[in-house]
Formats: structure tokens, sequence, C-alpha cells
């Protein structure tokens, strides 16, 4: 079998993580920077520190600056912020190459398979998070995708086998990428709200019960208006969300998160660096909320709490 060519386009903390897992698997992995750190990477390579272990590692990548019209990739891995796909879309349209997949929040996908047109357009989410620094990526890495395509859609499964042949991942097929991954913002987004509300400051918020609750309110609100519109509760994990066994798991978590580093690395950083990612993951969800006439009160409350902060902030 020959080997699959892959191309991550985008060297932020998800697409350094990707490409290094990817070439730690022996992978024939590229990927895509630009400016000041393709020049770190190409020179000194791409390092990537441990968030909460000591020690780093570091590996030599290739690395393009643009993606021209005849470069042929088997893959394209587009790991990008939602709020700028719509920049590189001219880009991937002009390439040969035939399967795209957009990798992480993504409030509008059905937008992103008519704007590729012909091209076979999958969808994944990759459990890594952190920051990028002058020389290196701090982050933290579960080692797990979720991916695959939207409902309806062709299955792309035999080909995401073949990607990922051999490799160290958890790899995940979701043939239902769509509701995946507006479940997932129903999830994430009462977090960056809360975020905000402390404005960064998790433990803030660690001993606040009542305002924990609240956040797991605002996530079952969002997967009740999801489920009643006719679509799935993804993933299968949290489709009991109206019992307390979920509550329980869900305030367990956010404890945690609120009291350690972690909730700083996996949610505060990226809130705090991508507001108008989040913005546009709630803007995607108040749509989807007003279209299917969906009863939210505490969602809205959590996000007028957070907008009042987020002014406070500047931001």
């Amino acid at each position: 079998m020959n080997a699959v060519r892959i191309l991550v386009y985008g060297a932020g903390v998800l697409g350094c993580n990707l490409a290094s897992d990817f070439l730690r698997d022996g992978k024939d992995v590229t990927l895509l920077a630009r400016g000041a750190w393709a020049d770190q990477i190409s020179e000194n390579g791409l390092t990537i520190e441990n968030a909460f272990l000591p020690g780093k590692k570091t590996c030599r990548i290739p690395v393009i600056r643009e993606l021209k019209a005849d470069d042929r990739y088997d893959v394209i891995f587009a790991c990008m912020r939602c709020t700028q796909l719509d920049s590189i879309m001219d880009a991937l349209n002009r390439n040969v190459s035939e399967n795209i997949v957009l990798v992480g929040n993504n409030p509008e996908p059905e937008k992103y398979v008519r704007v590729l047109g012909h091209r076979n357009v999958m969808f994944a989410f990759y459990m890594a998070a952190g920051h990028r620094e002058k020389d290196r990526v701090v982050s933290f890495s579960l080692g797990k995708i979720t991916i695959g395509q939207l409902k309806g859609s062709a299955s792309n499964q035999e080909l995401i086998g073949r990607i990922f042949a051999g490799s160290k991942l958890n790899v995940t097929y979701q043939p239902n990428m769509g509701d995946y991954l507006l479940c997932h913002a129903a999830f994430v987004t009462p977090i960056a709200l809360a975020c905000y509300y402390c404005e960064g400051d998790l433990k803030k918020i660690s001993r606040d019960q009542t305002y924990l609750n609240r956040i797991i309110d605002a996530n079952i609100e969002g997967y009740r208006a999801i489920e009643k519109a006719g679509h799935e509760i993804l993933p299968e994990s949290d489709r009991d969300y109206t019992g307390k066994a979920y509550r329980r798991l869900c305030y367990a978590v956010y404890k945690v998160m609120c009291s350690t580093k972690i909730g700083q690395i996996c949610a505060s950083d990226h809130a705090l660096n991508a507001v108008e990612e989040m913005r546009a993951m709630n803007a995607g969800l108040k749509r989807f909320f007003g279209e299917t006439h969906a009863d939210t009160p505490v969602y809205l409350c959590v996000e007028q709490d957070a907008e009042r902060h987020l002014r406070m902030m500047n931001l």
C-alpha cells in the first residue's frame, strides 16, 4: 500500500500537535506555516512542550509557506479557527487535492461543503489545547480525534482507516459530524462564556455552586433544543444529559478545571485568545435556537453576564 501523503494546513496548537503525531507514526506529512513561525520550524525544528509534564520534544518536519494549485496531497487537514476558514477557501479550491478535513469548532459545516463544491469534505475534532510561544508550542493532547462526514454523505470510513493505519492516535469514525459539532458547540460555548464571566481566572468561580450549575443548565438547554429539533446527541455518552449522573460528572469536571491549571490550558487560554471564534460559536447556537424556537433562558442569562465582562475587558 502506498503511503498517504498528508498536508496539515495551519501551524497553531492543533496543527502542530497533529503534524507531530503523524510524523511520530511514520506518516508522509508536511506542515503549512507562515512568517517567523515557519522560519523557526524550518531552522530549529518543531518543539512541543507538555503543559503538565517536564520535558519537551523537537522534530524535523517539512514546511511549506503556501499551497500551490498543483501541490497534490491525499488529504489536507485544515487546522484553522472557524473565523479564519473563509480566508483559505480560495487556496483549497484552486488546489488539485480531493480530500479536505476541516479540524476544530465549526458552526457552519454545511456552508463549507457547498463552498468546496466537488471536494470530498470531512470534519474532525482533535483533542489538544494550549498556546504558542516564540520558539515552541506549550500544550496538552489527549491523542484523540473524531472524524467523519456530514450525515447522508458518502462514507469515508475506508479512507480514514488508510490515513490513520498504524497510528497511535485514538481515532473515532463519526458518520454524523454535523450533529457532533452542533452538540460540541452546546457543550463548550457555555464554558467559554464562563471564562469571560470570571475574566479568565476560573478560580473565582471554583466554589460558586450556583454559577457552576447554571453553566450545566445552559448546556442541558442546548442539548434539549438539539434533540427536540430531531438531531442526535453526540457523543453517545452524553445522551442521558437529563440524568443525575451527567450533572454530577459535569460538575466534577468543572470543579477540576476551575481549581487547577487544566482549566487555564484547556479553556480560558483559548477563550481569551479566540474571542471572535467563541462569538461565532455563540452566534451559530443562537441562530439555531431561533430557527427551532427553542426556550433557552438560562443560556441567555449566561451569555449576558459574559458579554458584560467582555465589555469591561475591552474585548
